[in-house]
């Protein structure tokens, strides 16, 4: 890869957890329509997705643009919570009328294991009060080795939780402590062990590359230690500079942050010593073992993307619940409120929290699917589209003729009269090539800002 390619697709860039992206959002979609739909979705036999944000963590990574609230160890913050995420599910509940087959649950945040094992067992309790889950699917949930315990994993297995998320992001000690977040290799090794003991069918690591003071023989130490431990899946994410969202990235010196090539070369490192070590790309940043269920899915052409990272899709539609949850139902989109006191005050009030939302239009689900093909499967099958919309894909994306042109010379994608096949190189540069199936990047505004392709 020569550096005028690289020049040419480092870009800011929307990460596709959705399509349309959540700038494209608005409060159009209000809780009135989104009772209205929970109604038709409970009157149909359509099983769920069921997502829990649970937004506390007791301490602050600079590094973090997820929705959090910062909170010492209390239960008494979490007993408060759940008496308002409470409220949240018995109004989402007594909409739908019906006790609806959860196929896949997921706990994230922040760091839902703040909460105490009492209080875990409560939060589980009440979804099984409300809804009928299968356990034989993904029961996820996201975890802090650095405050999880070993009694606190196996209340999560006893519960029926059978996959296990932690943040890594990097072993190095400078690294550690400029994004505020001392997290020793022993440490972790000690809990991957517990849950390994304990059972838990699928382990994955996150990491973090382009974070400051990292290079690329340091980030090596970090892949080898990571691939010692051997976890079933890696989410192998580019550091989102977003300062604009994050204040505390502000915090960071920009001249220690691996930008551009020497960023990029730490990244096809690493890829390479995970292929090496027998791990499979299976999407964009991910990586998983040949014998776990994701890289199954992605052989198989099952692979799905939402916010919950890549999943199974074991189940039609997505709920979620909590402050800044998202859910999807009926080809819209819901958001929560992501202020915490207006969380509190709307469902006290027994309304639901919804702050924003986007309904999609017939153009929104045709390239929603494209996207998906692309961040998921790296190809768009033409005949597979003409089957389910029937259109033909070149009248369709006459416009995107030029960007299918340049990402083909550029050695992005092949393209024949069935496929466009995304390339080993445009892998790497996947959210680029789905940029140009973006109808809404076309129409500058100023509410669109996203962090660095590369």
């Amino acid at each position: 890869m020569d550096k005028s390619t690289l020049q040419k697709y480092d870009v800011a860039g929307p990460r596709y957890t959705s399509y349309p992206t959540a700038p494209q959002w608005s409060g159009d979609v209000s809780a009135d329509i989104y009772a209205s739909i929970l109604d038709a979705f409970g009157r149909n036999d359509k099983t769920l997705s069921f997502y829990v944000h649970i937004p506390f963590c007791e301490q602050l990574c600079y590094f973090c643009a997820c929705n959090k609230v910062i909170r010492p160890k209390d239960e008494g913050v979490g007993d408060e919570f759940l008496d308002y995420l409470f409220k949240e599910i018995d109004l989402v509940a007594g909409q739908l009328q019906r006790r609806k087959l959860i196929r896949q649950l997921h706990w994230g945040g922040g760091t839902p294991t703040y909460l105490s094992e009492a209080q875990i067992e409560k939060l589980f309790f009440k979804i099984q009060s409300v809804f009928d889950i299968d356990f034989n699917e993904e029961i996820a949930i996201e975890i802090d080795p650095r405050t999880v315990t070993q009694n606190k994993l196996k209340v999560l297995r006893r519960l029926g939780f059978n996959r296990i998320s932690m943040g890594v992001q990097d072993f190095d000690e400078k690294v550690q402590d400029d994004i505020n977040r001392i997290q020793p290799y022993t440490q972790v090794s000690r809990v991957h062990q517990w849950c390994r003991d304990l059972k838990f069918e699928s382990v994955n690591y996150d990491l973090i590359y382009g974070l400051p003071y990292q290079t690329r023989e340091t980030f090596k130490k970090t892949m080898d230690l990571v691939v010692g431990l051997r976890p079933d899946r890696i989410a192998l994410y580019s550091f989102a500079y977003v300062p604009w969202l994050s204040k505390p990235q502000n915090k960071f010196n920009l001249g220690a942050i691996a930008m551009h090539d020497e960023k990029l070369d730490i990244f096809i490192q690493s890829r390479a010593n995970l292929l090496e070590n027998g791990y499979q790309a299976i999407a964009m940043d991910h990586f998983a073992l040949t014998s776990d269920a994701l890289a199954l899915a992605f052989n198989e052409g099952t692979l799905h993307r939402n916010f919950m990272g890549y999943t199974l899709k074991p189940a039609d539609e997505y709920i979620g619940v909590g402050p800044s949850a998202i859910g999807f139902l009926e080809n819209t989109y819901f958001q929560n409120t992501k202020i915490l006191p207006e969380y509190y005050e709307l469902t006290a009030q027994g309304r639901l929290p919804i702050e924003r939302g986007k309904q999609l239009n017939q153009d929104d689900q045709i390239r929603l699917w494209v996207i998906n093909s692309l961040m998921c499967q790296f190809q768009v099958d033409k005949q597979r589209f003409f089957d389910k919309f029937g259109l033909m894909f070149e009248d369709y994306f006459l416009e995107e003729a030029k960007h299918i042109h340049d990402c083909t010379q550029d050695g992005l994608i092949e393209e024949n009269s069935r496929y466009i096949q995304v390339t080993d190189l445009g892998k790497i540069f996947i959210r680029n090539v789905c940029m140009g199936f973006d109808l809404y990047l076309k129409v500058k505004n100023g509410r669109q800002r996203f962090s660095r392709t590369v």
